[in-house]
């Protein structure tokens, strides 16, 4: 694929941090953008990762190979009419949001399959912003593609090899798969999150006591209830249908756990904690998580050979023992690419100290 320009509308933490890399892989290659402040055009001109210095129309877009939208996923929709008209003949349009279905189901009523190719980056953090991009956060994560009934076979290659490019594993699904699986495993989690805190939020006392004594499971089943609700609001809004479709689900599955706690049915109780305790334990990396404080720590890493093998050595040399290590290939809504966990609190400090001395990028959950 020869890519000349490429536009962005949207130029946030994920599409500016993909223009980043495309940028440094493709220095000949023209950038433009579009906002929806000013602010964010004028700090990526002035770190030279665009050519335009103000707010553009859409129609400025008319001469791009490729465009990925990178607003929320409702103003994604609503940009694909408008571009209908505008671009080039063999044009790819792209999008980098969490939810499909409704994205795809547009670009079919405008007939638009030919050029289009959904994206969604599984990579992301609570920052935001142009400030906060970089051209390492798509490094080892999974980068979803979701071709239309249209997209060519070169089309779909094409893509897969600029999303490799990008640092990242592409995989190939169609778009309602993916909906339901981001789901299963993103959205209903985020649904609990929100649920169980206003739960708490509400049937707490006026001394805040299980405020004050809040650590353990409830931090780490609740974390994600920090994320922005006005992007989960948008996620509900666009994915509607399997969302509904595994909260009932999920009510099910809660119901017979109540009646098996009811009615003390004490070995179907044990049978469904040792089977979501085995397939917990069979997820790779990011925390197996145990009774007890889990030591770990999440850093940028760029992808070149040996990378890992110098930080086991750094640590290794003052005598600091790895309890696990490796890569974290879905972050979204999380930061870092690499994940160490160690077995005491007094290794976890002094290797962050280590660490942040040969700057590396260091995060704390």
């Amino acid at each position: 694929m020869i890519l000349k320009k490429i536009g962005f509308i949207g130029l946030g933490l994920i599409g500016g941090s993909i223009a980043k890399k495309i940028k440094t892989n493709h220095p000949d290659c023209e950038i433009i953008a579009t906002a929806h402040r000013e602010n964010t055009i004028k700090k990526a001109y002035e770190i030279g990762l665009i050519t335009n210095n103000v707010l553009l129309p859409l129609t400025a877009f008319c001469d791009c190979d490729m465009i990925f939208l990178c607003a929320p996923v409702e103003k994604n929709i609503a940009y694909l009419s408008e571009l209908k008209d505008i671009i080039k003949p063999g044009c790819i349009i792209t999008d980098v949001g969490s939810t499909k279905s409704q994205i795809h189901k547009e670009v079919i009523a405008l007939h638009l399959e030919e050029n289009f190719i959904g994206g969604h980056p599984m990579t992301g953090s609570e920052k935001t912003g142009i400030s906060n991009a970089n051209e390492y956060l798509l490094e080892n994560a999974y980068y979803i593609i979701t071709p239309t009934g249209q997209t060519s076979e070169k089309q779909l290659q094409d893509f897969y090899q600029l999303v490799k490019e990008l640092g990242s594993l592409p995989l190939v699904l169609d778009y309602e798969t993916h909906d339901y699986a981001t789901a299963s495993i993103s959205h209903l989690p985020h649904m609990i999150a929100y649920a169980l805190v206003n739960l708490v939020k509400d049937i707490d006392d006026e001394k805040e006591t299980m405020k004050t004594i809040a650590a353990g499971g409830f931090k780490d089943i609740t974390r994600i209830a920090s994320s922005s609700p006005v992007m989960w609001e948008n996620i509900c809004m666009t994915n509607k249908e399997q969302l509904l479709k595994l909260m009932d689900m999920y009510i099910d599955s809660l119901k017979e756990l109540r009646n098996d706690i009811h009615e003390s049915k004490s070995q179907a109780l044990i049978d469904k904690f040792q089977s979501a305790k085995d397939y917990r334990d069979s997820i790779a990396v990011s925390g197996v998580k145990s009774q007890n404080r889990v030591h770990e720590i999440f850093l940028d890493l760029v992808d070149e050979a040996g990378g890992i093998a110098i930080i086991a050595s750094i640590l290794a040399f003052k005598g600091i023992s790895i309890k696990n290590i490796g890569i974290v290939h879905n972050r979204e809504f999380e930061e870092g690419v690499l994940h160490i966990e160690f077995y005491d609190e007094n290794a976890l400090e002094l290797a962050i100290l280590l660490l942040q001395e040969k700057n590396y990028i260091i995060y704390r959950r």
